[in-house]
């Protein structure tokens, strides 16, 4: 298979690229190839479609069997659909096309955000980032030969660029035998994260297949509990995980998901139960498959310490303690 991923040089693209050259395709990444490297055994083709420049259909060269694609902006998708209609489509899209994160389903289950066609600045409006994948889709099954849609959830695992994952296994690393670590909501909320690895691998074969649909892509539904007790496991620590309701996180300037005061992970509820319960049935039936927590935890802390400058997000160890002082204190009382 000739393999074209439009991108190559970032996480999960880059995931992509060195899966299918692993399995011995043919791998070329079109992208502007300013955000880091192609994989060893990948070419890279420069084309910049944000800034208009015209395909280069000469230099991929022909027999274009698939192509992979992870962008936002449905200009961009657009451009690349046109200059490769017969090819096979997998576009990676995100659960957050879906108008509601309350409730929980499948595709099909839960009403999608309308359509936006035009790229948009998702940081002076948050939301349209959903939006605009939803543009995005519609621009691919409209006009690809034949198309897969695949709606991550949480992508995790080592080279994550967000760092909503790898708080964990970095804090419960640090932590002693029995030290009190601050966990956020109850440890039954459910929530779904997905490997890149694994993802990747599921987009590999699913080009290879034609597979055609839309799938929500993130794995089983896992009491939160029990996730931390796998990142804990693959790290090798035992902390005394000490649950915080959101009403006391709040009290206390805690953010939920990320960011510099983010408790990563937690999520108010039932506000977002449809976020975190996405229906994967379809997903596993059609290939995909997960691996253990521990060994992604293992693997995300491994890659941490080797590259330090990695992106961290999540309140600080003093605000950390602060908090548990603080809800100590009203137990206490």
């Amino acid at each position: 298979m000739k393999l074209l991923v439009l991108g190559g040089t970032v996480f999960l693209s880059r995931a992509v690229a060195a899966e299918a050259v692993r399995r011995g395709h043919e791998v070329v990444c079109a992208c502007r190839g300013t955000s880091g490297t192609v994989p060893d055994g990948a070419r890279l083709v420069r084309w910049d479609r944000g800034a208009g420049d015209p395909a280069p259909v000469d230099e991929v060269g022909p027999g274009v069997d698939a192509v992979v694609d992870v962008a936002r902006h449905p200009s961009w998708v657009r451009a690349g659909v046109a200059a490769y209609p017969a090819a096979h489509w997998v576009f990676v899209s995100t659960i957050n096309v879906y108008a509601d994160d309350a409730t929980p389903g499948g595709p099909g289950d839960t009403p999608l955000h309308e359509a936006v066609h035009t790229d948009e600045d998702v940081s002076a409006s948050p939301e349209l980032y959903g939006a605009m994948k939803v543009g995005c889709e519609e621009a691919v099954t409209a006009a690809a030969a034949s198309a897969m849609l695949v709606r991550p959830g949480l992508i995790v695992g080592p080279g994550d660029p967000t760092g909503r994952f790898s708080y964990w296994p970095e804090r419960l690393a640090e932590a002693g035998p029995g030290d009190e670590v601050l966990a956020g909501g109850d440890p039954g909320d459910l929530v779904q994260v997905i490997d890149v690895r694994d993802l990747a691998a599921w987009i590999v074969s699913a080009a290879q297949a034609r597979t055609t649909g839309a799938y929500d892509a993130t794995g089983e539904a896992t009491p939160l509990g029990e996730l931390l007790a796998g990142v804990a496991a693959g790290v090798g620590s035992s902390p005394t995980l000490t649950w915080v309701p959101g009403e006391g996180l709040a009290e206390h300037d805690v953010e939920p998901w990320a960011g510099p005061k983010g408790l990563p992970l937690w999520l108010p509820r039932p506000a977002y139960d449809g976020m975190m319960r996405r229906d994967v049935s379809a997903s596993f039936a059609a290939g995909l498959s997960t691996r253990p927590t521990a060994e992604t935890a293992r693997d995300t802390l491994a890659w941490l310490r080797e590259h330090p400058d990695a992106e961290r997000t999540g309140l600080s160890r003093e605000h950390e303690r602060a908090v548990l002082d603080a809800w100590r204190s009203r137990s206490v009382g």
